[in-house]
């Protein structure tokens, strides 16, 4: 199947503004690109890309004084399976973990295993350890915290969030992971495109969407304790720590959010019919290339 994304983004800043962007599909998708624009800006600003210790692509770009958009559009394929299930996949012990996965289970800005750590303890220590564990994990925030946009709040961690019993996506993530971290379960956040495939269609406008992925077995496994459901057609833009490692947009200065549009559904195989949102003309025919 195919699947197109994109975003545009609209900021104002009083004077010239570096910023960091992490909006490009994750290396492990770009093999799966079929077209796509190039980074557009309005008013053309140099930008380049380099890795952060993540592995994710990064943009640096400064945005000049007044309105600034920045706008991309893709179409991806994409196996147009659900989320992969593997209930037999068991724990690591700590001590035969990789290297690179230790990281993830110690307390990050917005996961405070430090203060969920005995609440942890006593809702999943007898619990059979493996992906059962990391289910009721998930289940737990999942029913703990309530879903709605106008919860979002960017300071809130994990600890504040299972307390208030409110958040976005984000939030979900982090009171997961922070609980998986607690068990000893390596577990790191994941931001990306993820449209209502598959699923009845959400009318609240599109966003970007935050789960996490967990290390069982021998790899890393999704979940989504917003939607706890295995669901058809994400995309990685970034991964990291937590929040605080994969900011969508990360400016050096203030600015001011002035649009913010994202789309992704399944496109039909025509790739070039345009998207559901209207794309300023000036610049569609710079499109798929």
């Amino acid at each position: 199947m195919l699947i197109r994304l994109g975003y545009e983004i609209a900021i104002e800043c009083v004077q010239a503004t570096p910023v960091i962007s992490l909006l490009e599909i994750h290396s492990d998708r770009q093999a799966d690109i079929k077209r796509q624009t190039r980074v557009l800006t309005s008013p053309a600003v140099p930008t380049r890309l380099y890795r952060d210790p993540h592995g994710n692509a990064c943009r640096r770009f400064t945005a000049p004084a007044g309105g600034f958009r920045i706008l991309y559009d893709a179409v991806v394929e994409d196996s147009g399976q659900p989320d992969e299930v593997n209930t037999l996949a068991r724990e690591v012990p700590v001590a035969e973990l990789p290297d690179e996965v230790l990281g993830y289970l110690l307390g990050s800005r917005y996961c405070e295993t430090d203060h969920l750590s005995n609440l942890a303890w006593q809702l999943f220590g007898h619990l059979p350890p493996g992906w059962a564990r990391v289910q009721a994990i998930v289940d737990y925030v999942h029913s703990r915290l309530s879903f709605g946009y106008g919860y979002a709040r960017s300071t809130r961690t994990a600890a504040q969030a299972h307390e208030e019993r409110v958040g976005v996506c984000r939030d979900f993530a982090h009171l997961a992971i922070t609980l998986c971290r607690c068990m000893n379960i390596p577990a790191r956040y994941v931001n990306g495109y993820l449209g209502d495939i598959g699923v009845p269609v959400d009318p609240a406008p599109m966003d970007f969407s935050a789960w996490l992925e967990v290390f069982l077995e021998d790899r890393w496994y999704t979940f989504d304790p917003r939607h706890n459901m295995p669901r058809i057609g994400r995309v990685v833009i970034a991964r990291g720590r937590d929040a605080i490692d994969v900011p969508l947009l990360h400016s050096f200065g203030a600015h001011r959010l002035s649009r913010f549009k994202v789309w992704t559904y399944e496109q039909e195989s025509n790739l070039f019919k345009p998207p559901h949102h209207a794309i300023d003309r000036t610049i569609s025919a710079q499109m798929l290339t």
